[in-house]
């Protein structure tokens, strides 16, 4: 049976940080950013206002502040083996996260089949966000639908990979899940639970027979 494996970014391939912290930080802005994030996290504010904010706080961004970004974010070990062995199984592996679109969309180079993220305008910024292109928790089922549609798959052939609040309805939308250092209400609502710095051991929770991955 094909799968298709649907991971988020914040929390998840990412240990202990998001795209948004790790992009500020290339722009000394840390302390503005961790205020954004808590209250998104208190859901003081949405994901469209947190957004347009950000892209405010960003209004100097390059793209070498966007690649150090990325080289230099806390991934988990394995993503790369973990995606090879999904090829080599025949199945899909897609990456949907509410963090913009420039981030998100770089993960396609370490072999992930596609890659959702909020739509931004292209670094540096000439213009707004737009709201409509802004992804939400729900939103990512519809991603994920689409998805399903251009594979022939269904809902019932997915596989979810999250940590937080933003990952509850795609949760409840798919038959098999693994929390991967989860606030406790997600992992509540998980298949599975892991806890650790290796994507290859999260991906195993899912009890797939391996193509050649092994942890370390």
């Amino acid at each position: 049976m094909t799968l298709l494996h649907l991971f988020d970014l914040d929390g998840t391939l990412m240990y202990g940080s998001a795209a948004p912290v790790e992009i500020s930080r290339q722009l000394g802005l840390s302390e503005e950013i961790a205020a954004l994030e808590r209250s998104f996290a208190a859901r003081e504010i949405g994901p469209h206002a947190f957004s347009l904010a950000a892209q405010e706080l960003w209004a100097g961004l390059t793209p070498a502040h966007v690649r150090a970004a990325f080289d230099g974010s806390p991934w988990l070990a394995g993503i790369r083996e973990v995606w090879q062995d999904i090829r080599e199984r025949g199945d899909y592996c897609a990456v949907i996260s509410l963090s913009p679109s420039f981030f998100v969309e770089l993960l396609l180079e370490w072999g992930a089949h596609a890659a959702h993220g909020s739509v931004f305008p292209e670094v540096p910024f000439t213009r707004l966000v737009e709201m409509a292109g802004i992804l939400t928790p729900e939103g990512k089922v519809g991603v994920a639908d689409r998805l399903c549609a251009q594979y022939g798959l269904g809902r019932g052939d997915c596989v979810a990979y999250g940590d937080s609040h933003t990952d509850v309805a795609l949760f409840e939308a798919v038959p098999r899940s693994v929390a991967v250092n989860a606030r406790p209400y997600l992992a509540a609502r998980a298949t599975h639970v892991y806890e650790g710095r290796d994507l290859r051991e999260a991906y195993e929770l899912a009890g797939l027979p391996r193509a050649g991955v092994e942890a370390s």
